[in-house]
């Protein structure tokens, strides 16, 4: 059982299934306000390699404030912050730069680029980047991302042209196309339909053996989140209030975690 103060400790400070995994993220006391209201208030997190981390909490916890920080669109106030081994408070821009090439973030509502082609939307990271292509073939790489989400056919369509689902797998084939060594998901779930929705859980697991990704995840659906997750994050009053397998969590009697995995 989880319900204690010590059981709480004990599971903010677990790690990864395989002990030796390589840390990719390591964040330690995280605060970040704006004016008086403090959103992080001392969060904690590592994200080791080729490990499904998914963060839940009540909406305005700091979920998508952490991503922020982590991808430096916000700056946190104080606390360490390492991506990759790079201190991210402290980069440059031209840093923070070289370093998002290696992050994929796919962005709560997808955020294509509506007045281009789903070919365009993957081609725009290429181009930004093509010193990390080099002699590779661009049309060749936009072919292979949209294969792994099972859009070939889709590659002149517009984003109108798209269901709801559709745009995901090509944000998602957009995320994953300069190969990052970590993906960033917001919401990925959300808006979709039951069915979807499990698609695209099938995608993120295939996305994570083809890639070799390692995945932070924000989601409200604790089902969604459950088919995906290697080890869960409950963010509670601004800190990493538990932290966990599936099956430790689900059987905790601590109530604030019960809100969350005894749903039923």
């Amino acid at each position: 059982m989880i319900g204690s103060k010590q059981d709480r400790n004990s599971l903010r400070q677990s790690g990864p299934s395989v002990p030796t995994a390589k840390a990719l993220i390591q964040i330690r006391d995280l605060r970040k306000s704006f004016g008086s209201h403090a959103v992080l208030r001392g969060f904690s997190l590592t994200l080791y390699e080729q490990e499904n981390l998914v963060i839940v909490g009540k909406s305005g916890s700091g979920k998508s404030v952490l991503l922020k920080c982590i991808v430096k669109l916000d700056k946190p106030d104080s606390g360490e912050l390492f991506v990759l081994g790079k201190n991210v408070p402290q980069l440059s821009k031209e840093e923070m730069d070289i370093l998002r090439a290696d992050i994929g973030f796919l962005f709560q509502g997808s955020a294509l680029y509506d007045s281009m082609t789903v070919r365009e939307n993957l081609e725009f990271p290429l181009r930004r980047h093509q010193d990390r292509i080099r002699d590779e073939n661009m049309d060749e790489l936009i072919e292979q991302a949209l294969h792994n989400v099972g859009l070939s056919h889709a590659i002149d369509l517009m984003p109108e042209e798209l269901s709801g689902g559709m745009k995901r797998r090509v944000a998602l084939a957009r995320a994953v196309i300069l190969r990052p060594k970590i993906i960033l998901y917001d919401e990925p779930s959300s808006g979709l339909d039951p069915i979807t929705s499990r698609e695209i859980s099938k995608l993120i697991l295939n996305i994570q053996n083809i890639y070799k990704t390692a995945s932070l995840i924000i989601t409200h659906d604790i089902d969604f989140g459950k088919s995906i997750a290697n080890r869960f994050i409950v963010l509670r009053d601004g800190i990493d209030y538990a932290t966990g397998t599936y099956n430790d969590l689900v059987e905790s009697t601590d109530p604030n975690i019960k809100a969350f995995f005894n749903y039923e």
